[in-house]
């Protein structure tokens, strides 16, 4: 099978020196684990926030992890695939490392309480979603200040765009961002209203359209299908096998090495977590049971149990059809294999319900979000005068609240916190302050 070499392309063209040996996946790696966007992700908790322990994981090792997981789950298919058609459209290691360390490049700080003030501060101006910032960071002109472009390959691109629908085409208009409702003492954010759609933002369409051009009408149309549901948000139902590869990583990463994270910080018990995981689902390891008593033991038997279940969920990798599309890229997917893909979504579960929604993080998130909307809404009021320079300088020649929206997602937990109590507390600030 000859994959399109379309795919390869650039929006601006590469001089390729004659010195020069890599292929294409190997250059849009340097370039994104090179950006400064990637360097930023040092700084935006995956769960927890800055300040709590000096052991949970960033969303900069999160995604490290997550490039890590991605090729071994593409060295397992070619091995235990080698005869399958799929198997010729495999992406090489680089490529698919690559999109993973590129696929959160976009999150804002304070994790989803920032994504949902932004999409709040935007809710007049096309909203805001994390993936959506992702692929508009990474499609900036390579001359952009004060943001440059990377020129990924638009395979690349691709992988990374796991959402081939725009905000507006998804967002139920009876789920307008809003304020909660009554007489409250201070207002919030509602965040059922809030939460935007997973998506592509509008103002991103033209390059969504040049990723896709490669497709034929029929496939690009089955691409953009979507599924309407009453009174939530549209969903889209496919993606291409890049993000398929990633997205199995990312929830393996997710689902594994922040469990490994809420035990060593004491935020979750074994008994808990007996509760959570069905007896069947934990049986290669001996049982619910056993499982939780490696993983709630010594530091080095949890860590040989969390490499165990990455090793598990890696072997139950496979691929899965897609009857209708005539691209490879879009025809072949992956998947985990059952009951291991039941596991899985059982530790994610137990993430979710007691780590992510408990009251600690919960009230973190809150304030981060409340501090995210006051610092856009300061910008907003005088861009011109409490805009930093190079930030200044493009919102004055583009005039863009998009802008604004830009330069309060690129920042770090930290950052934000230092440009909040800047701005709004009184003992706080220098103008010899680094942010």
């Amino acid at each position: 099978m000859v994959l399109d070499p379309a795919w390869l392309a650039r929006r601006a063209p590469r001089t390729r020196p004659a010195d020069d040996f890599r292929d294409e996946g190997d250059v849009d790696y340097a370039r994104v684990i090179h950006s400064a966007a990637f360097r930023r992700l040092q700084g935006k908790t995956q769960i927890l926030n800055l300040g709590d322990s000096d052991f949970y994981r960033t969303r900069l090792t999160h995604s490290l992890e997550v490039a890590q997981i991605a090729g071994g789950l593409v060295q397992q298919l070619r091995g235990l695939f080698p005869d399958h058609a799929a198997s010729a459209a495999l992406p090489g290691r680089s490529l698919i490392q690559a999109i993973a360390c590129a696929h959160d490049l976009g999150h804002p700080p304070f994790g989803h309480g920032g994504e949902v003030a932004l999409n709040w501060c935007m809710r007049d101006h096309g909203g805001f979603e994390g993936n959506g910032q992702t692929l508009r960071l990474l499609a900036q002109p390579v001359d952009a200040a004060p943001e440059p472009g990377v020129n990924l390959t638009r395979r690349s691109l691709l992988g990374v765009l796991k959402y081939p629908a725009s905000w507006s085409r998804l967002a139920n208009p009876a789920l307008r961002p809003r304020l909660h409702q009554g007489p409250l003492p201070r207002q919030s954010i509602d965040l059922a209203a809030s939460a935007p759609p997973k998506c592509h933002l509008d103002c991103e369409a033209g390059l969504v359209d040049w990723i896709l051009s490669p497709l034929s009408a029929e496939d690009r149309d089955l691409f953009a299908q979507v599924r309407e549901f009453s009174g939530k948000h549209g969903v889209t139902l496919h993606k291409a096998l890049d993000c398929s590869i990633m997205d199995v990583a990312d929830d393996i990463a997710y689902g594994v090495h922040d469990l490994e994270d809420a035990i060593a910080l004491g935020l979750v018990s074994a008994e808990e977590f007996r509760g959570a995981v069905a007896p069947g689902y934990a049986a290669p390891f001996g049982g619910r049971g056993a499982l939780a008593a490696r993983l709630f033991g010594p530091p080095a038997a949890r860590k040989a149990s969390i490499g165990a279940l990455v090793h598990h969920f890696i072997g139950a990798v496979r691929f899965r059809e897609e009857p209708g599309f005539r691209d490879p890229l879009l025809r072949h997917r992956v998947e985990l294999a059952e009951p291991p893909r039941q596991l899985l979504k059982a530790l994610k579960g137990f993430i979710l319900d007691r780590v992510i929604r408990s009251a600690g993080v919960q009230q973190l998130e809150f304030k981060g979000q409340a501090m995210v909307v006051e610092v856009f809404e300061a910008l907003r009021s005088d861009p011109m005068r409490l805009l930093p320079g190079e930030w200044r300088a493009r919102y004055a020649a583009e005039g863009d609240i998009r802008i604004l929206c830009d330069h309060v997602a690129a920042m770090t937990d930290t950052a934000l916190l230092r440009t909040y109590e800047r701005l709004f507390s009184p003992r706080m600030g220098s103008v010899f302050d680094r942010l």
